[in-house]
């Protein structure tokens, strides 16, 4: 079933639409909350919950990429569910080592201000990331979009550790200077 009749069902209120989502985009949000959670249970839950919010959230929301739109909100949902469980031990998995490595290049403001900028951020990312090379893009993605490990990203790649970090490292020093340019400080 395509993307538009799925979202279609979902605007008609009919159960259908959970069922043809979960029969299309199951096993790729279960692949994305397993990077995060490392839990086949937690990540079954996960994409459980998702599939509640995607009824809830559409409509109103009308996404035009509706593979992409299931993949943020597992992304989010495995997260919070990680700091949830996480809440005594902070720091101790991959999502925290990989936000703080991108700390220093995006800025953290809990105003109004940030809201206003967040979708002229959104469009510098997008520009950023169109500029990488292939390779160097789908690497940068794993690490911070699905949070992957830099070993098990060297090991899918073929590459060494180090050449992943060093691969990110450049990433992340490109993406500052890119958002100091614009203004994002």
């Amino acid at each position: 079933m395509e993307d538009s009749q799925i979202v279609a069902l979902f605007f008609s209120r009919s159960e259908r639409a959970i069922s043809a989502a979960a029969e299309k985009y199951e096993k790729y949000c279960r692949s994305i909350a397993f990077g995060i959670l490392n839990d086949d249970v937690e990540s079954e839950e996960c994409v459980n919950d998702v599939l509640l919010k995607a009824w809830e959230s559409i409509p109103p929301k009308k996404p035009s990429n509706l593979s992409g739109y299931l993949a943020k909100l597992t992304r989010n949902h495995a997260i919070n569910s990680v700091r949830c469980r996480n809440a005594v031990k902070r720091g101790s998995g991959q999502i925290t080592l990989a936000l703080e490595e991108l700390e220093e290049c995006i800025p953290d403001k809990c105003d109004v201000e940030r809201q206003m900028e967040q979708s002229a951020l959104t469009g510098l990312l997008n520009e950023f990331l169109a500029s990488l090379p292939v390779d160097t893009r789908r690497i940068f993605m794993r690490r911070y979009w699905y949070l992957s490990p830099v070993k098990e990203i060297a090991s899918d790649f073929g590459i060494s550790e180090s050449k992943v970090k060093m691969q990110l490292l450049r990433a992340r020093k490109k993406l500052k200077t890119k958002l100091e340019r614009e203004g994002f400080e």
